[in-house]
């Protein structure tokens, strides 16, 4: 008898950042998991950089592919460029002076952007530059700054009246709340936050993936952040994980 051989599963994961690689006449974006990065859109840019309307609406295009992410809850944004090139900060200047609530420390919409410089418009040279250290501290340095605005968040929550607000802080509790079908997330933003340390010392850590995938499918807003931040040692207060529900104004 011919042995069949099983497919190996395809591991995604869950987000880690989005990444921006702008090249002169186009921009890839990418979605950064666990396991792999994926392609998103390729953005062509019509006309020539010299022509500010042409700039213009190209800088629109990338916007206008990023919000619908961001507003899952990806916030941590890498805007890459070549060296000698100005293509990121010009990206930046635009977010900054057409879409400033993506960058004021106050709005719920917020997203954490950074800059590093490579090429991002292949997959071979997006697989080299995620391996790099300073990717690698860009990411823990913006997805603190992520962390740090949903925990002001919830704690203006933990201390509202609201008797219609709802926190969790075990995983068991947290998992019926997550994977129960018949729950609704409308007009509500839940957030679920985990600390490294809870990860890692977990003696199920399948458990913990398969609920931070779920979690991404459900448009849970899904952080790991380090235990060692203020963030961090905050959460670990609460156990080492927490998830909670804000409702959308």
């Amino acid at each position: 008898m011919t042995e069949v051989k099983k497919k190996k599963s395809y591991r995604r994961g869950y987000s880690i950042a989005l990444l921006v690689g702008f090249e002169n006449d186009h921009a890839a974006l990418w979605q950064v998991f666990s396991y792999v990065v994926k392609l998103h859109i390729t953005l062509k840019l019509v006309g020539k950089r010299t022509d500010e309307k042409a700039l213009y609406n190209f800088h629109e295009s990338v916007v206008d592919a990023l919000r619908p992410m961001l507003e899952e809850g990806i916030k941590s944004t890498i805007v890459t460029a070549p060296m000698k090139t100005t293509y990121a900060a010009d990206f930046l200047n635009h977010v900054r002076k057409h879409h400033s609530y993506l960058m004021q420390s106050k709005s719920q919409n917020r997203a954490a952007f950074a800059i590093l410089i490579g090429s991002a418009d292949q997959p071979q040279k997006v697989t080299e530059l995620v391996k790099t250290k300073e990717f690698h501290e860009i990411i823990a340095a913006t997805t603190s700054q992520e962390a740090d605005h949903t925990i002001n968040i919830l704690e203006k929550y933990l201390y509202s009246i609201d008797s219609n607000h709802v926190a969790l802080f075990s995983l068991r509790e947290i998992e019926d709340r997550v994977y129960d079908r018949e729950r609704s997330n409308d007009f509500q933003t839940e957030y679920l936050m985990l600390t490294d340390k809870y990860l890692a010392d977990s003696e199920d850590k399948n458990r913990i993936h398969r609920l931070l995938q779920i979690s991404q499918n459900r448009k849970v807003r899904a952080r790991i952040v380090n235990a060692e931040t203020p963030t961090g040692k905050r959460i670990s207060q609460f156990g080492g994980i927490v998830f909670f529900i804000i409702p959308t104004k």
